[in-house]
């Protein structure tokens, strides 16, 4: 398909959704902007020759009914659209949003509904049917998750794996969607981790903290769609299991090197200003005390 194929598709698409979602309770697009440009750039009503670098971006929100032992209750879920600049012929960028669903239910609903996308319906516009899928799989999630609450409080309470740090290293091809930025800001800023995006081509993300907040904040990033997305590097230092928790936390904060959780930018330029100074990263990281982690990323010794 040619990007005007591609931008076509798109725009029908979200006029099928607009239709079927008329009220912003059900269907909310956060960058009007990007429509407006896709619209533009499909009509032919502007001298623009390339298809526009945004993306649109939409939420669809359903509220479910969910079956309990006792009770039925009604239940909001979110579906956080972004579309590539190749949809449909990749697929789209969907995150799930559902109080009833536990973290670790979460991304194997993502992973699942990704699975059922790649196989049934690569090529085409899919939105609709992720809809579908999330409205007839959700319950099962949702058991699953309310199945086993003494797992979960056993896992979030337990001392073992939180007193592991690790920071972990990783490189996309590029990172430049904005729900996708967000996430990234948010789940850092919620698990508690400290690091760095650089947004881009190419994508950094440098997160550092508890082994176990680390190690969920890379199974929520790895399921969303990329082109290409790595552990480039990681570092694990195991802490004593017998000390004392005051001990551990201390220990953690001894070893972050960030102190907070930041998107960098470092002279943006480029065409699509998506290119960063490779030069002022090295600085940054070197201030950090981390420029070994340059010749890892890119081969060369930074100066």
């Amino acid at each position: 398909m040619s990007c005007l194929e591609w931008a076509e598709s798109q725009l029908s698409e979200i006029e099928l959704l607009t239709s079927m979602f008329p009220n912003r309770e059900e269907l909310e697009i956060t960058d009007q902007l990007a429509l407006a440009e896709l619209r533009v750039y499909v009509e032919g009503s502007a001298s623009m020759e390339t298809p526009p670098s945004s993306r649109p971006q939409f939420f669809i929100k359903q509220k479910l009914h969910h079956a309990s032992t006792d009770k039925v209750t009604q239940m909001e879920v979110v579906l956080a659209c972004a579309y590539p600049s190749e949809y449909p012929s990749v697929l789209p960028e969907i995150t799930i949003r559902c109080a009833g669903v536990s973290r670790a239910q979460q991304t194997e609903l993502h992973t699942d509904l990704n699975a059922y996308l790649m196989e049934n319906c690569q090529g085409e516009v899919c939105v609709l049917s992720a809809v579908d899928w999330v409205k007839d799989n959700l319950q099962v999630f949702i058991n699953k998750s309310s199945s086993a609450p003494t797992a979960s409080k056993q896992e979030s309470t337990s001392p073992g794996p939180q007193e592991g740090f690790s920071r972990l290293w990783i490189y996309s091809h590029h990172i430049y969607n904005k729900t996708k930025r967000k996430n990234i800001l948010e789940w850092s800023k919620e698990l508690g981790l400290s690091g760095f995006s650089m947004p881009g081509k190419p994508g950094i993300v440098c997160v550092e903290g508890h082994h176990s907040a680390c190690e969920e904040f890379w199974s929520r990033v790895k399921v969303l769609t990329w082109k290409k997305i790595m552990i480039r590097h990681r570092e694990d230092i195991p802490l004593d299991p017998m000390g004392e928790e005051s001990t551990a936390v201390e220990s953690i904060e001894s070893l972050r090197k960030f102190s907070g959780f930041e998107e960098a930018m470092f002279d943006p330029h480029g065409n699509r200003g998506n290119h960063m100074d490779l030069g002022q990263l090295y600085q940054f990281l070197n201030e950090k005390g981390c420029c070994d982690i340059f010749q890892i990323y890119f081969g060369i010794e930074g100066r």
